[in-house]
């Protein structure tokens, strides 16, 4: 994991928070400033806007940062081939107490199926992992198979921001919080701008009750890429599952 994915990790108001299924919990920036994280609709079944962003995925759906689950959940119960990963136990347990398949895993490490994703998810303010998107987009390319689609969710506005917070349960500057790491804030034209330069191809934008997201698809597209339907591998061995379940086959 990268030194900021452990920090995320730790931060025990974080994981206090998941577990209680509420907040307060904030992103704080080394200036005071906080951002409000949204732990209840996290912790909640995916509601309307989730589930029409889930509506366009295509084929093997991989969550990036998929927090206490409920896209993972949401997905699986359409019967589709989904994986959640997440830094964080407390989330990763969540997500199996769903129903859904997850890794305690960084977008960073070695992840199954690598190359062979039909859908990447960045949702919830996670196209900021790592603090540097033009890394995090190589890595999501990397992850898709040629002419996969990558769905983002973005801030309303230019927002183009890179900053050290951490997570914090207080307003107080004096609250306890985890260790400082990386993050990033972008709205949709700083997206599409990385994208462009990295050879993405926008599919397009909308919003939705208020959130805002993209679609783009990676660089040389290939016409024997594999249809949306034959999904990616998930290794069975590795994926954290409620007992008494068969496992995803692996191939």
């Amino acid at each position: 994991m990268t030194a900021g994915s452990v920090a995320w990790a730790t931060a025990d108001p974080y994981a206090s928070a998941l577990r209680a299924g509420r907040g307060p919990l904030f992103l704080r920036r080394a200036d005071g400033w906080l951002l409000p994280l949204e732990v209840e609709r996290w912790c909640a079944r995916a509601d309307a806007v989730d589930r029409t962003v889930l509506d366009r995925c295509e084929g093997a759906v991989l969550d990036v940062g998929c927090g206490p689950g409920r896209l993972v959940a949401e997905l699986a119960d359409r019967g589709r081939t989904v994986l959640g990963i997440d830094v964080s136990e407390a989330a990763v347990d969540h997500t199996v107490r769903l129903g859904g398949q997850a890794l305690r895993r960084s977008v960073f490490d070695r992840l199954p199926g690598e190359g062979r994703w039909d859908t990447v998810l960045l949702m919830d303010g996670n196209i900021g992992i790592g603090g540097e998107p033009p890394v995090l987009l190589e890595r999501v390319a990397a992850l898709l198979r040629p002419g996969g689609l990558l769905i983002a969710e973005t801030v309303p506005g230019h927002v183009d921001e890179r900053a050290r917070v951490q997570v914090v349960d207080t307003v107080g500057a004096s609250g306890a919080g985890g260790a400082p790491f990386p993050w990033a804030r972008l709205g949709t034209p700083a997206l599409l701008r990385y994208a462009r330069r990295a050879g993405w191809r926008s599919v397009a934008q909308w919003s939705a009750g208020g959130r805002c997201f993209a679609a783009l698809r990676t660089r040389h597209p290939s016409s024997t890429a594999e249809p949306p339907k034959r999904t990616a591998v998930i290794s069975s061995q590795r994926v954290r599952k409620p007992s008494g379940e068969s496992p995803v086959a692996d191939r």
